[in-house]
């Protein structure tokens, strides 16, 4: 089914969330699979923008990257419309704009495109309207990569996982979103941080919570992702983790993070 074939849910603006965090390993493409999916599933028309080379994103929903003939390189870089290469998902109402290898070569690619800083904004601006939400899994880097998703993105949402150094280099992803607010977007802001690989038997993970919500105040969510062999597996089967373990705890920790995210808006 193609996504113009899909309804939206409501005719509120869309939002548009990078989910960034330039550590590696703290869940963001996790996220970015998982909560896509659960907000397909309330009935949120939502895209899913793989933008991370590594292309996890694309696997995790089950499409091949090796048959994947044009990809969000090939819409930055090459001037194909983001239609052309959105994708349907295994689950309703959630699309995506897939990656490959082939999205490793943008970060020197785009050093010499004019407005390079905007380049994904201006990509996606003629189907904003078509989305209810517009998910952004950004590489864990803060290079031209992210620095577009950031330029795109109305808000950010910030995974951060519940272990040692979880704040570790987060003050320089904040100066990198100062600096995007001051020269190029200046409506962006935090939407949410969520605590990611929560083991609520540790007295780590309720330090780490506590230090995150101290830093962070209001806009950490309620709902922690807890740490599960499931949530590790289900990207390996190509489904988000309500298709492979739809009564596990990762997946009902995921649809009430999605039910946060529709609350706030």
């Amino acid at each position: 089914m193609k996504y113009t074939e899909v309804e939206r849910a409501n005719t509120e603006d869309s939002l548009v969330l990078a989910i960034i965090n330039q550590k590696g390993g703290v869940g963001k493409t996790t996220t970015a699979i998982n909560l896509s999916a659960v907000l397909g599933d309330c009935g949120k028309k939502t895209l899913l923008i793989d933008c991370d080379p590594q292309g996890n994103s694309t696997s995790g929903f089950g499409i091949d990257k090796a048959h994947v003939e044009q990809c969000i390189y090939d819409v930055m870089l090459g001037g194909v419309p983001v239609t052309d290469i959105i994708k349907e998902t295994t689950v309703l109402s959630t699309f995506i704009a897939p990656a490959t290898i082939q999205l490793t070569g943008a970060e020197l690619d785009l050093v010499s495109v004019p407005n390079r800083e905007k380049v994904l904004k201006h990509a996606i601006e003629p189907i904003r309207n078509d989305f209810d939400y517009i998910l952004i899994d950004c590489p864990p880097s803060l290079g031209l990569l992210t620095i577009n998703a950031l330029t795109a993105a109305d808000k950010l949402l910030i995974p951060i996982q519940c272990e040692y150094y979880a704040l570790e280099g987060l003050s320089k992803l904040l100066d990198t979103m100062s600096l995007v607010k001051k020269r190029m977007n200046p409506d962006l802001e935090i939407f949410g941080v969520v605590m990611t690989m929560y083991d609520k038997r540790t007295s780590l993970s309720k330090q780490v919570v506590s230090e995150v919500e101290n830093y962070f105040g209001e806009t950490v969510f309620k709902t922690k992702i807890p740490r599960t062999v499931k949530l590790s597996e289900a990207p390996g089967y190509g489904v988000p983790i309500t298709q492979y373990n739809s009564f596990g705890k990762g997946a009902q920790a995921y649809r009430n993070l999605a039910k946060e995210v529709i609350n706030r808006g």
